[in-house]
């Protein structure tokens, strides 16, 4: 791989990153497997950052989108298209949103990028609420409201962004509170920032911070929120996209755990709708959605063959309830990790929910994150067969493991036991 290393080195922007010191080619995958160019097999506990979500090289979808790409590719949303309504009736069916319409992007980014121009258009203010630690893509308006320093190159922004407490639940000024009191502490300060600015356009959060090393409030923080925010008329834009689809296991999307007072306004989706294929999109209520005064299309949003994939990936999941798949094998899971983590000094945490895990390292004895640590186990992890991710706050010093939703127990039992040797021996 040095060879292509190299070249990759020589075209590609240095601040494209790379996973391991000897980074490494994959070329082909099956189930929850994949294969790097010189043969080894792996098995894949982050799934192209969440986004395989259901298998590698499933057939169902790789039947659907070849079978769309012998009759046609490409059209634009300029024309009528079959594949793209029907995918739209059953996320709008699925999210929970009275009288929703969905729009359809190529990526996460772009989807938050559209709710904050539908948000800002129709509350006719450009300033917004996000949460410390987070994350909402790559563009210029995302990481205008992206609350994790690693992941925002610059200050620059179109938006007046304001940060609310409440995403991290065991660091900051309000661990050391018990949830209801945290989630009042959150309450508070969101009723004291409001009171220092003028209208508010939305509150963007995820229900579980995804690059910010699957943090997450207590159930019932966002339900709280939204008492206060529709007293004000702010919208609240609910980031699913790696939070979406079951991935957490006790719902099917990350608001239901903050449902209290009905769903979000806005609803962004992306990574595992389409298993691989390039699939964003918005859906919200009609009032919202449709306060566009100006033309607007999509040239590959909506893509006929994104949206066949799309349809054959959301039936499979549902069909094989992988839903409760990540629930009953992702408690095991986690379980197992606890028992393990307890045991070593270096772990602070183990948290999330479902098939959305994550293991925050410290140095030993102090409450200092040590990426250092981090890297070591992803190095030796990668070298005993298993892939997994990082992320994290103020440093990077949290794994996040998020299998493919059809996970078995066996692999799950061998994902555990290479990462109790990794930890171990970094």
């Amino acid at each position: 791989m040095t060879h292509l290393f190299d070249r990759h080195k020589a075209v590609i922007p240095d601040w494209v990153a790379l996973y391991y010191k000897q980074p490494i080619e994959i070329t082909h995958g099956e189930g929850r497997h994949v294969w790097d160019a010189d043969g080894n097999r792996y098995l894949d506990f982050f799934g192209g950052i969440l986004t395989t979500m259901t298998a590698h090289a499933l057939p169902e979808v790789t039947k659907a989108v070849s079978e769309q790409a012998g009759r046609i590719i490409h059209t634009s949303t300029l024309y009528l298209n079959r594949p793209m309504v029907e995918l739209a009736e059953r996320i709008a069916a699925l999210s929970g949103i009275p009288d929703a319409r969905v729009f359809f992007t190529t990526s996460g980014t772009e989807a938050n990028d559209t709710a904050l121009l539908l948000a800002t258009g129709h509350r006719r203010s450009n300033q917004i609420l996000a949460m410390r630690n987070s994350y909402h893509g790559r563009s210029f308006s995302a990481v205008s409201i992206t609350g994790n320093q690693s992941w925002s190159p610059t200050s620059l922004s179109p938006l007046q962004t304001l940060y609310v407490h409440g995403g991290v639940r065991t660091r900051g000024p309000f661990a050391h509170l018990s949830d209801a009191q945290f989630i009042e502490a959150c309450v508070a300060d969101l009723e004291d920032l409001l009171g220092h600015t003028r209208d508010v356009a939305a509150l963007i959060a995820e229900p579980v911070q995804g690059v910010g090393g699957f943090t997450a409030p207590p159930d019932g923080l966002y339900a709280a929120f939204r008492e206060v925010l529709d007293r004000h008329g702010i919208l609240w834009i609910s980031d699913e996209v790696q939070t979406g689809w079951g991935r957490t296991g006790d719902h099917f999307w990350g608001w239901q755990a903050h449902d209290r007072n009905g769903p979000p306004d806005l609803l962004t989706f992306a990574k595992g709708i389409g298993n691989g294929m390039s699939i964003g999109g918005v859906v919200g209520r009609a009032e919202i959605m449709n306060c566009m005064d100006a033309n607007s299309i999509s040239t590959f949003g909506g893509s006929p063959v994104t949206m066949a994939a799309g349809i054959a990936n959301l039936t499979y999941l549902l069909e094989h309830d992988l839903q409760g798949n990540a629930r009953r094998v992702g408690g095991l899971l986690i379980e197992r990790l606890r028992a393990i983590g307890a045991g070593l000094p270096a772990v602070r945490e183990v948290r999330g929910r479902g098939l959305m895990i994550g293991i925050e390292l410290v140095r030993p004895g102090t409450d200092e994150a040590d990426p250092a640590a981090a890297t070591r186990v992803m190095e030796a992890a990668r070298e005993s067969g298993l892939l997994i991710g990082k992320g994290g706050g103020h440093n990077t010093s949290a794994l996040r493991i998020a299998p493919p939703l059809s996970l078995t127990v066996a692999e799950a039992e061998e994902g555990g036991s290479i990462l109790e040797q990794a930890l171990r021996s970094a």
